[in-house]
């Protein structure tokens, strides 16, 4: 029997990188997006599309769509970036990161927590611009605060899931050249998403809630 993985934000980028590795590897893969791309359609991948995972509607759907499925790894990697600055500020496009990558990795964690097998894993995919430590840029209001408030869900759900055998890893990408950045950046997806999951693959109850680069650097707080 193959593993499960459930991966959200998984129509293009890392997300959809993702899918098509985990495939590869013989996982049964649940491939969660607002709506599927072409790619993610011919991967083979099990696809729940219309799932807005910022919206009550998106969590409904993902959680009917997964009823009976036990989950071994769950990804959270679907998020948004928008850009705000001192005497810029948006207020909208902030309450949609937090909505976006903040709250909705938490809600799609604990609606499906019941499902997650015994010694499953949870991964965050967060940024470095959530690390305050590493702020020397400022700018980006809603993007650092929102992933600022993630790594701290992670290290709850972490402390909360250890009982249970679950850990949780909290994981920045790298620099990755893709669509929601322009483009640019240091390396692909598939090369993001090859990194990502060896330090998935690490992931232990020893290593749970730590927050690390997917080079293999642990990063600051």
């Amino acid at each position: 029997m193959s593993n499960t993985v459930v991966i959200t934000g998984a129509n293009r980028g890392i997300g959809l990188s993702f899918t098509q590795q985990y495939l590869a590897r013989g996982y049964t893969v649940y491939a969660a997006c607002r709506s599927a791309s072409a790619e993610l359609t011919a991967s083979g991948a099990k696809v729940i599309d219309g799932v807005d995972v910022g919206s009550d509607a998106g969590i409904q759907k993902l959680d009917e769509a997964l009823q009976g499925v036990t989950i071994d790894l769950l990804i959270n990697n679907a998020g948004i970036l928008r850009d705000e600055s001192l005497g810029d500020l948006n207020l909208d496009t902030i309450r949609d990161q937090f909505e976006t990558n903040a709250l909705a990795p938490l809600r799609v964690t604990e609606r499906l927590a019941d499902r997650l097998s015994a010694k499953a894993k949870v991964a965050l995919i967060t940024s470095r611009m959530g690390s305050i430590a590493d702020n020397t840029s400022g700018g980006r209001y809603g993007y650092r605060m929102s992933k600022a408030a993630l790594n701290a869900a992670g290290m709850s759900l972490a402390c909360d899931l250890k009982s249970r055998g679950v850990a949780v890893a909290i994981l920045h990408p790298g620099l990755v050249g893709t669509e929601m950045i322009g483009g640019y950046g240091d390396i692909t997806p598939d090369e993001a998403a090859e990194r990502l999951m060896a330090r998935i693959d690490e992931l232990n109850l020893g290593n749970s809630g730590t927050f690390w680069h997917s080079n293999g650097q642990q990063l600051p707080w």
